[in-house]
């Protein structure tokens, strides 16, 4: 708090909390006599009054005690998941103030694994509620009812905003269908082993008029992926009465290339036909192409580099041939798939442990980001990755969680912000534009170690996987004991122009 000025000589220097008082009415007799300044020996001049402060302390050693007991009330008051314990009785409770629509969605059985499919609804629906949304997800049951495993298509709708208290109430009673409850629909597709991991591709029509072709992969513990067309599943929501065939719900096909379960897969984005990445807990990576008739064809020639098993693969968003993996040997590799050798062009170790997951910005593409079994996640310029024995050194690095990672996602229009799921129960939103020195980012409003990046908190379950909606600006769906989607007020995320 800085000191307030003191006023010109001439007094016409306006006040800082608002306009000057009237001037007082004073009787000018020139017969009234001098009068004793009862308060003269308490004061001996102006400079005193402002040196002294409102308390009669210095200003500067009052605003020392101020900021000192501000931080201490700050960081006894702040209940932070992972670090601080609930004690007996006590739940936690998301503050709805900060969320502009929240809702959590149960399934049959937890799902491990979704993925977010773009519709025909159009794009930056930030504002238009009840939201719709469209996802499909692989479940995990219970290891003696492996059968009941299944595939699901699922259209999220009726997934209305946030009631604020400030809001007219008239307005409400003319728009019931922005308090309604939200409504899962789901087709299902009979699988006989958990999912470990899903993604979804959409081959463009060559008609404008009919939607495009969507496709998903399957990474099951069967050590089998399984691709399928979802589209008369994703159809049937609009159209009732739509029935779906069991030819319809059998694979296109079944790659059997994978000799043991595995995490990593991922289409090419730069391919619009269809080509797919996986790999698996061998160290080996296979990569799947559609042909020209329709068909699929897996090259047997495995790339081969990773000591121990593969958990993430990214095609680059830029260069149709080059994809990067992460692995359990806690290295970051990045192939190219016109290598007659198929052993990667570089390989830089990134943690001492597990490297469980990882995003290459779409919109930035030197920007890689890496979580690790530690907790810690990073960011890495890849125009500093030359090979070698040179190591580089992330960009940006952060500690804050305490348990493993287990997914990561740059935000598909913003190359600044991050969305973070850990194993405790935590998924964070960062915004990586917030840059203050060493001395500065030791801890935010006086709470130990929370980094200034840090804009949001959201507490799911268990969470697993992490998804931005690419159509509706700022929302996210997270998965662990049941599906969260949620989308933090304006003020956390912005949408920014750059």
């Amino acid at each position: 708090m800085s000191k307030r000025t003191a006023e010109g000589e001439d007094g016409n220097t306006p006040l800082k909390g608002g306009v000057r008082p009237e001037p007082m009415d004073i009787d000018h007799d020139k017969d009234m006599g001098d009068f004793e300044d009862e308060f003269e020996d308490e004061f001996e001049s102006e400079d005193e009054i402002f040196e002294a402060g409102v308390d009669g302390r210095p200003d500067a050693e009052r605003e020392a005690e101020e900021q000192a007991a501000g931080a201490m009330d700050v960081d006894n008051g702040t209940f932070i998941v992972g670090r601080n314990k609930l004690e007996a009785g006590q739940h936690l409770a998301p503050d709805l103030g900060t969320y502009e629509m929240l809702h959590n969605l149960s399934t049959p059985w937890p799902c491990l694994s979704f993925d977010i499919i773009r519709d025909g609804l159009g794009d930056n629906r930030e504002k238009v509620y009840p939201a719709t949304m469209y996802t499909v997800a692989g479940t995990q049951a219970e290891s003696k009812r492996e059968k009941e495993n299944q595939l699901m298509i699922m259209k999220f709708s009726g997934l209305s905003r946030m009631q604020k208290d400030d809001e007219d109430s008239e307005s409400d009673d003319d728009d019931d269908d922005e308090d309604s409850d939200p409504i899962l629909e789901s087709k299902s597709i009979p699988l006989t082993s958990t999912t470990n991991r899903i993604r979804s591709h959409q081959i463009p029509s060559q008609d404008p008029s009919q939607p495009p072709t969507t496709l998903t992969a399957t990474m099951t513990e069967s050590t089998n992926v399984f691709i399928h067309d979802v589209t008369p599943h994703l159809a049937s929501f609009d159209n009732p009465g739509t029935i779906i065939t069991p030819q319809q719900n059998k694979p296109l096909s079944t790659i059997r290339a994978h000799k043991s379960e595995g995490y990593a897969i991922d289409w090419s984005p730069l391919v619009p036909g269809g080509k797919l990445l996986t790999g698996d807990n061998d160290g080996l990576i296979y990569v799947t192409t559609r042909t020209d008739g329709g068909g699929w064809v897996t090259d047997t020639r495995a790339f081969q580099g990773h000591t121990s098993s593969v958990e993430e693969i990214q095609w680059s968003p830029q260069e149709v041939s080059v994809f990067a993996s992460a692995s359990s040997d806690g290295t970051v590799r990045v192939w190219d798939v016109r290598s007659k050798s198929r052993k990667p062009a570089i390989t830089v170790k990134v943690s001492s442990t597990d490297v469980n997951v990882m995003s290459w910005s779409r919109l930035t593409t030197h920007l890689l980001a890496t979580g690790a079994d530690d907790g810690v996640w990073g960011v890495w310029d890849l125009r500093q990755w030359k090979g070698g024995e040179q190591k580089p050194s992330p960009i940006a690095s952060f500690n804050y969680h305490k348990e493993q990672i287990t997914s990561i996602e740059w935000h598909p229009t913003d190359d600044s912000m991050v969305a973070v799921a850990a194993g405790d129960h935590k998924v964070t939103l960062w915004d990586l534009s917030v840059e203050l020195d060493d001395e500065e980012s030791k801890d935010t409003a006086g709470v130990k170690d929370m980094p200034p990046q840090l804009l949001f908190e959201h507490i799911s379950e268990h969470a697993k996987e992490l998804h931005w909606h690419p159509q509706i600006p700022g929302t996210l769906v997270a998965t662990g004991q049941e599906f969260s989607v949620f989308r933090p007020i304006p003020v956390v995320y912005g949408i920014h122009t750059k």
